[in-house]
Order: C-alpha cells, then structure tokens, then sequence
C-alpha cells in the first residue's frame, strides 16, 4: 500500500497530510499514566518491530504501489489504535529513507491508510468479535485479516480519486484497482491474520486481553 512519489498530485498529498494531522497529535496526548508506563513500553516496541518487518516486505501491485502485509493489528490490540498512526509514520519515514519503499510527499496518504484506516478496523471488529463470544486468538487473526483489506482498500480508494479521469472515473478506478490488489491481498491478508493470531499468542499466552487497553 506505500504509494511511491510521484503518483499522487500535490494538492491530494497536503490534503491525506492534513487529514492524518489530528491523529498524530491525539496520538501523542494519549500517554499511557505512570501505572501502566512501563507495560506499554514493551508492547510499544514489539509494534513498531513487527509492522515494520511486515511491511518491509513488498511485491509489486497497482503501478506506483505495493502489495505486502500491514503490521499493525497486533500494535493496535497490545496499546489501542490512538497510537498508530505515530508508529505507522515512524515506520513509513525509516522505509521510505533506508529501503526506497514508499515515498515522502505521500507520506500523509499512506499513514491514512495504514495508521488510521487499517487500525481502527482492527480494532471494532476485534471488539465486535470479542463481544459476540469469538475465540480470542481467531477473533485478532480475523481483525487483522480485516484491517490489511481495508488498509488496501483506502489505497486503491486514494488512486482512483488520484487518476479517476484517466481510467473512467471514480468507481471504475477503484473497481480496476482494488481488483488487481485482490489477487495478492487477499491470500496476503489471510497469512497476515494467522501470523499476527500466532503473535498475539506467543506474546500474551493466549489471554483474551493482557490488560485493559482504552482505544
């Protein structure tokens, strides 16, 4: 879902910049107290590491894009999905910079889709899950199933308004592009969930939730 430089006009690449604004600031006033400081920190770490080795991993896609797991489910389970789109813009800078992967003026679509859209799918369905009696592990492979294919979804959803007049319009862009995405999201997003259920295990033993954890 990294949109490269180049494939978004500037006035698209203020406005998903601008959009994402409001999120990294609530992002950053939602500090954890000094009670639950030192467990967030960890879990901190192990989501900003596991995104970013997921999505470091690219195959080719929708021109000027990439097709690749997302990574932040996991986080946005372990710290809520407030804190996402800050560690989705820490990832997307380190990748854009050291793995030519992405690109800076498009930075604010890509945080949109990856560190708003994607968790805070994550996040509802998990609690819908959860709610509706769901085994946790299979409850967090199905969110984060979820949230890689909504991740994709903006993204092809940014394109089509990006390049609309070239291929029809709107829907008929979205259409070409989310389908084209289809062919290797949707086996991407079924491993993405059972990797990311098989972490959740391994880093909480299984429990529905280590700790309450507010959005």
């Amino acid at each position: 879902m990294h949109i490269s430089d180049g494939f978004l006009p500037a006035a698209h690449c203020v406005a998903w910049g601008a959009l994402v604004v409001p999120h990294l600031w609530d992002g950053a006033r939602a500090t954890p107290d000094d009670d639950r400081r030192s467990a967030t920190r960890p879990a901190l770490v192990a989501a900003i590491a596991f995104g970013f080795l997921l999505t470091a991993l690219k195959l080719p896609s929708v021109a000027g894009s990439s097709a690749h797991p997302t990574g932040l489910a996991l986080g946005t389970l372990l710290i809520g999905p407030r804190r996402m789109a800050a560690v989705a813009l820490g990832i997307l800078v380190l990748q854009a910079l050291l793995l030519a992967h992405g690109g800076l003026t498009t930075l604010g679509a890509n945080v949109w889709s990856l560190g708003v859209a994607g968790p805070w799918v994550a996040w509802w369905s998990w609690r819908g899950l959860r709610a509706a009696g769901v085994r946790s592990t299979i409850a967090v492979g199905v969110a984060a199933a979820l949230a890689d294919l909504a991740t994709y979804a903006v993204t092809a959803g940014q394109l089509a308004l990006a390049h609309g007049g070239e291929l029809g319009g709107f829907g008929a862009a979205f259409v070409s592009m989310a389908g084209i995405f289809a062919l290797t999201q949707l086996p991407i997003a079924l491993l993405e969930g059972a990797l990311t259920a098989t972490a959740w295990r391994a880093l909480t033993g299984g429990d529905a939730m280590p700790r309450e954890v507010p959005a």
